[in-house]
């Protein structure tokens, strides 16, 4: 972190000249950049910012108002400050024009009464910025070092969090673009106090840059994303200003989490792996034609052409602390799948989604029909797989073009269900309403970026000033836009409730009788409620 002018003047070499403070004593705390010596009056322009500035005036004019523009001209290129050394030009005191220029632009004015070599105090404050300078080039090569390794090992969040808190000493938080917590690191903070309120109070901090300080809240945000998408946000809670290490640390956190994400991967074994890579290659198009994945389905003993084909996930349901670890629960999931096909003589590619999915690419054979076929590996999974468990089947399709479609569907409807799981022995695309869908795709950056869009402005105002209008948008939403009924229902009367609806109208700068927009609205509700839903 650069100097101030308040550290400067506590130099030895700036004490020695005895410094005194006629003017801008209120912004002391203005960084220095640099130190420049310069006698002339026309300096500003050599200057980029930042500098203070040091002159025994000699050279400057004697005219009050010539003194003056020289003031105003060192702050509008942004000097931190000047100082002056009395008994040259200026005996006692500096003009008052000078003094009184100064004061009004903010600009820190400060006199010598005693002579001083000016080479000890640029010497003195040179060295203290590259001694500054080499602290934090020290540091980053430190956290490069430290991030790089979580990066290779693949570190999951958790662990990145930890470290940041353990480097910068303060709690750190990982949030999705809905505001929902996805992990937290207290640095022995009680977490729940931590995380009264979050939602609320997050939204209130919403800074215009990608890393940014909110002085506020004592909130360092930095975005976390890759590839030009955003999908979360890292914060670091602090008590004062952050140093540029602290920054350098937010940054480099976000870039190793959001390489993470893109670079998670389960063990599994190797046919298992097989048939993820074909499985991923046809929901990806990362085959140029459908052709090329029934042949490397072949080279697996998995035959795809001319048969009707069904997409299938399974998920575990058992929480956390009662299944086996994620990885090794998930791998074994897989197997046993695989081996439930094999005993129901069903060839089938085999692998994981992701590190909670398995999916199931089945090829019908001829004559075998779906619904009985699905049952019975329901059934004999069950023998082998001991975990409870859900199994969602996509529509039949007839073609490898139509398999991603299926998949699509049978991912769906296993993240509903896993979530209210009712015994059945299969899970299917009718049992899923709007709610449904919306809550499969809460962690979509988009569809959270959407409610975001619709009903920031509203959430905003109600969490800033205890309001509940966003009550009342529901109310009046789910009464169909009857008002009368919707009047009733939020316990106001008409003139009350139709005050209510203009003021959201306002707000959210829309048209409440408008149908699409109120479409848009009851959407972003339902949407925001599976992001509150699943947080609980």
């Amino acid at each position: 972190m650069l100097p101030t002018i308040a550290d400067v003047l506590a130099l030895e070499t700036v004490r020695r000249g005895s410094p005194r403070v006629v003017a801008g004593a209120d912004r002391l705390d203005s960084k220095v950049r640099w130190v420049h010596v310069g006698e002339i009056a026309d300096i500003a322009h050599l200057l980029r910012g930042g500098e203070l500035v040091l002159t025994t005036g000699v050279a400057l004019p004697d005219d009050p108002e010539k003194l003056a523009d020289y003031i105003s001209e060192l702050s509008q290129v942004g000097a931190a400050g000047l100082i002056v050394e009395l008994g040259r030009k200026f005996v006692r005191d500096l003009p008052r024009a000078v003094v009184k220029s100064a004061e009004e632009l903010g600009l820190p004015l400060i006199v010598l009464e005693r002579e001083t070599p000016f080479v000890q105090i640029t010497e003195s404050v040179h060295a203290r910025i590259i001694d500054i300078q080499l602290e934090e080039l020290r540091a980053s090569d430190q956290l490069h070092e430290v991030f790089t390794e979580l990066s290779v090992e693949g570190a999951p969040p958790a662990e990145v969090l930890a470290q940041v808190s353990r480097l910068s000493g303060r709690p750190v938080l990982l949030e999705n673009l809905a505001h929902q917590v996805l992990a937290c690191e207290s640095a022995g903070r009680d977490a729940g106090t931590l995380l009264a309120g979050w939602e609320t109070r997050s939204r209130a901090v919403a800074p215009a840059e990608r890393t940014a300080y909110d002085p506020a809240s004592g909130w360092l945000v930095t975005m976390v994303g890759a590839r030009g998408q955003d999908w979360g946000r890292l914060i670091l809670l602090y008590d004062r200003p952050p140093t540029p290490r602290d920054v350098v640390l937010a940054e480099r956190a976000a870039t190793t989490l959001a390489l993470g994400r893109l670079l998670e991967r389960h063990q599994e074994s190797l046919e298992r792996q097989a048939h993820g890579t074909i499985i991923t290659g046809i929901l990806t198009h990362a085959y140029a034609d459908p052709e090329e994945a029934a042949a490397r389905a072949r080279a697996v003993g998995v035959p795809l052409t001319g048969r009707r084909l069904v997409s299938l996930v399974i998920r575990p349901t058992e929480s956390a602390d009662q299944a086996l670890d994620g990885h090794a629960q998930l791998g074994e999931l897989g197997e046993a799948t695989a081996a439930a096909c094999r005993d129901e003589r069903l060839p089938a590619l085999v692998g994981a989604l992701d590190q909670e999915r398995i999916g199931v690419l089945l090829p019908l054979p001829p004559r075998v029909q779906a619904d009985p076929a699905l049952n019975a590996l329901s059934e004999r999974l069950g023998t082998l797989w001991h975990s409870p468990f859900v199994l969602a089947a996509g529509s039949v399709v007839e073609s490898l073009r139509d398999v991603r479609r299926s998949f699509l569907e049978a991912e769906q409807v296993a993240d509903v269900a896993v979530r209210q799981p009712d015994g059945r022995a299969v899970y299917r695309l009718p049992d899923l309403r709007l709610r449904g869908l919306l809550h499969l795709l809460r962690d979509d950056a988009r569809l959270q970026t959407f409610a975001e869009r619709e009903l920031g402005a509203l959430l905003a105002h109600d969490a800033q000033r205890g309001g509940d209008l966003t009550r009342i948008l529901r109310v009046y939403l789910d009464s169909g836009r009857n008002k009368a009924v919707a009047a009733q229902k939020a316990h106001l009367s008409r003139p009350a409730f139709y005050d209510r609806l203009r003021r959201l109208e306002r707000i959210l700068d829309t048209d409440l009788d408008d149908v699409e927009s109120c479409l848009s609205l009851h959407v972003a509700l339902l949407a925001l409620e599976s992001f509150r839903r699943d947080n609980r």
